[in-house]
């Protein structure tokens, strides 16, 4: 028998409140809140999937890399901004401790093991295949109204990447660069000949041919940008193109002030019940409109979904007819900088209809979504550096907030 969505989440629950957790009462005693939640989510977590096992190989058998995975997700659940504060709530609680896969205190690694599985859950981007197949799974089958689309800030304590230019101008001495400047400056001063004013260029042909009737130009949206060039890659191709350092970005917030930070952007796709889809992380710098088409392409491939929803930094030609061509209605909120450089088009309307204005009010589940991954599981504690521990540290966050919306589609007393 086939069961939905809402009904296989409601056997799930019955399945943890008559059965599991009765059963861990027995051994762990009263169950708190954050270790029902624990408990739930590793549950519906695929884990064990993709966790290596290195039972069978040759040498020094490794620690329990299913364990230590466990475990960073009861670092997202619970809170705990550093994996030092995780390890001494393992020492010293033993609830959570045995959830995790221990059952004493000395059996739990050292801090230098967790930061090993750490790397190598980042090279193998471990939660992010992880949270792509509890998406498969669970909403395969049900067809999503609305995708909202947003960016978020994420501070990172990081240096800038050194540039070749940057690297080579440090280690050229001073004093011989001052005089090469030196030198062209008398060179530009004996050719330039004082008194004889430079020829103006002449103005490029005109005549009746070149003039178009009726006004300005018909707008032609470049064919060399990143959004043109994306409509014709695919997915990994689009991805590899987009820059993943650190560097500073800017971004107006409610108030209209721009406010400057130093990390990367996090980009998200949310479905109706603030369930995350897709996520992508890249540069600060990176403006939001760039990642529209992969985000797109990435939650295509996961769900089936109707409507776009995306503010005005999405309001481009490209992002609209790549969206009409996968078979999605884009409800962006336009931007009155292009509406002023771009005429008007019937196919792109200037502004929204009162039926899109009421689909568009469904976009702040992502600024939801966003909050709640900052402020409830380490989005704000961002302690690694570089571009794949930085993204395996948000998706274990964004792991434990998928688990987590989706027990909340259905009441469940945890």
């Amino acid at each position: 028998m086939n069961l939905n969505l809402r009904q296989q989440l409601t056997q799930f629950s019955h399945v943890l409140q008559s059965s599991l957790f009765p059963t861990l009462q027995e051994d762990l005693g009263v169950i708190t809140g954050p270790a029902k939640r624990l408990v739930a989510a590793l549950e519906m977590i695929p884990l064990a999937r993709f966790v290596p096992c290195g039972d069978g190989w040759i040498g020094r058998p490794s620690k329990d890399r299913l364990a230590i995975a466990s475990a960073f997700v009861a670092k997202a659940i619970y809170g705990f901004s550093t994996t030092r504060a995780l390890l001494d709530a393992l020492a010293h609680d033993a609830q959570l401790r045995k959830i995790c896969g221990w059952s004493e205190a000395r059996k739990v690694p050292h801090e230098s093991t967790f930061s090993r599985a750490f790397d190598e859950f980042a090279k193998l981007q471990l939660p992010a295949f992880v949270h792509e197949a509890l998406i498969r799974e669970t909403q395969s089958e049900r067809l999503i109204g609305h995708i909202a689309r947003d960016a978020t800030a994420i501070e990172a304590r990081e240096r800038y990447p050194e540039t070749p230019a940057q690297r080579a101008e440090r280690l050229e001495p001073r004093r011989a660069k001052l005089q090469e400047e030196r030198k062209q400056a008398r060179r530009q001063a004996r050719e330039a000949k004082p008194g004889v004013p430079q020829p103006r260029q002449k103005p490029g042909p005109r005549g009746p041919q070149q003039r178009y009737r009726g006004g300005k130009r018909p707008y032609v949206p470049p064919e060399d940008t990143r959004l043109a060039r994306q409509r014709s890659m695919n997915l990994s191709e689009m991805l590899e193109e987009l820059p993943k350092e650190c560097d500073t970005g800017a971004k107006k917030n409610s108030q209209g002030n721009l406010e400057f930070w130093r990390g990367y952007k996090l980009h998200l796709d949310v479905a109706d019940g603030q369930i995350p889809i897709s996520a992508v992380l890249t540069s600060a710098s990176v403006h939001d409109s760039q990642v529209a088409i992969p985000l797109a392409t990435m939650s295509t491939q996961r769900v089936t979904f109707c409507y776009e929803l995306m503010d005005a930094a999405y309001d481009a030609i490209h992002i609209r007819e790549q969206s009409r061509d996968m078979g999605h209605v884009p409800i962006i909120d336009p931007n009155p900088r292009r509406s002023q450089n771009e005429p008007f088009q019937p196919s792109n309307p200037p502004g929204l209809t009162p039926a899109e204005q009421q689909r568009y009010r469904e976009r702040n589940m992502v600024e939801r979504v966003n909050a709640r991954l900052k402020d409830e599981f380490g989005g704000r504690q961002v302690r690694v550096r570089g571009h794949a521990k930085v993204m395996t540290h948000l998706m274990f966050g964004v792991l434990a907030l998928t688990v987590d919306q989706l027990l909340r589609l259905v009441v469940i007393r945890l």
